[in-house]
């Protein structure tokens, strides 16, 4: 078998396989939607980050990487007008869940995504993957309060 049809293969089952167990749903992500123009939600969704203390650390254009490599990847469906995504960390929130359990490392930096899909202009999505909660008390009430202030800024730029 070709080395890219093994890997291949082997992505699929590792896919399923979380599927099956769960692992992988609708309920990770937490979203809300808002009419309106997407550069006014933008703007609304960074001061939602910015009026808690926090910094974007970097802000992806998912949009433009899509239409960027579709040619590449045999596809000209244009799926967003607009797509994005903003990492940021609070000091304080990082450090909590990470002294609660160090691999908590892994759900940080925090991420919240904005989009406008081509097919629904104007309407856009907000929303953030759900930090699963894991550990002892302290781990689980640290992503808690991450999960808190995600959801807190999401339903602020959506208002």
């Amino acid at each position: 078998m070709h080395v890219l049809a093994r890997k291949l293969a082997s992505t699929i089952v590792v896919v399923l396989g979380l599927f099956a167990a769960g692992a992988v749903s609708a309920e990770a992500f937490q979203s809300r939607t808002k009419a309106g123009n997407y550069e006014d939600v933008k703007f609304d969704l960074t001061n939602a980050i910015i009026e808690r203390g926090l910094v974007v650390d970097h802000t992806g254009n998912v949009a433009g990487m899509l239409e960027r490599t579709g040619a590449d990847v045999g596809s000209t469906k244009k799926l967003y007008r607009n797509a994005e995504y903003f990492l940021f960390c609070s000091a304080k929130l990082s450090r909590e869940m990470m002294e609660a359990d160090p691999a908590n490392m892994g759900l940080c930096p925090f991420v919240v995504f904005i989009y406008e899909r081509e097919d629904k202009p104007g309407e856009i999505v907000v929303g953030f993957h759900d930090p699963t909660a894991r550990g002892g008390p302290a781990s689980v009430g640290a992503i808690k309060a991450v999960q808190t202030l995600l959801s807190d800024i999401v339903s602020e730029a959506t208002k």
